[in-house]
């Protein structure tokens, strides 16, 4: 069962995800970075900042993530491939990522979204932005962010309508659906 939390900066993804290392324990393993991780170990640019190169390790990493995992037990990622073509998505309108690396994006894109079992898609409106170090402070990309994300899932409805569950809510109530979802 491969399972991922998605949606933008500051959203609570990494606070859920570490709530469900505590509840699930080793019933999954679990993958707490993406975006950062490709960062430090190739010193790119993220974020409003990201490029064609950055795109392109982003979305090799969730290809990785979901062959890898995909024969285990199970897995929780605190990013999945949707985050992928979103960011991805808008940093070609920016005009900072080719068309080509978008239309990569959207192709593993299409491919990899079957191979997930639940993503649980964490409303930005319930959660303030917080500055940890690293995200984007932006509030107008973060804006365009939660724009861009509404979009990609009304745009792919047929393939995500059965995948996505909208956590909304405190940290217990979202764990809560969480809970009840992966029943």
């Amino acid at each position: 069962m491969l399972i991922s939390f998605s949606g933008v900066q500051s959203s609570g993804k990494s606070t859920l995800l570490k709530a469900c290392q505590e509840y699930y324990g080793d019933r999954f393993e679990f993958v707490e970075e993406v975006t950062r991780l490709v960062k430090r170990e190739f010193n790119v640019p993220i974020n409003e900042e990201g490029t064609g190169l950055t795109q392109c390790l982003i979305i090799n990493k969730h290809i990785e993530n979901v062959l890898r995992f995909r024969e285990t037990k199970g897995a929780i990622f605190d990013r999945c491939i949707l985050d992928g073509v979103c960011y991805t998505g808008y940093l070609h309108l920016e005009g900072t990522v080719p068309a080509w690396v978008f239309d990569f994006s959207k192709h593993v894109f299409e491919k990899l979204i079957t191979m997930y079992d639940v993503i649980f898609y964490t409303d930005p409106y319930d959660i303030e932005l917080i500055d940890d170090g690293e995200r984007s402070m932006n509030k107008d990309f973060r804006f365009n962010m939660i724009t861009t994300f509404e979009h990609v899932i009304k745009r792919y409805d047929y393939l995500l309508k059965d995948k996505i569950v909208k956590l909304k809510g405190t940290v217990e109530e979202r764990m809560e659906a969480i809970k009840i979802k992966l029943q």
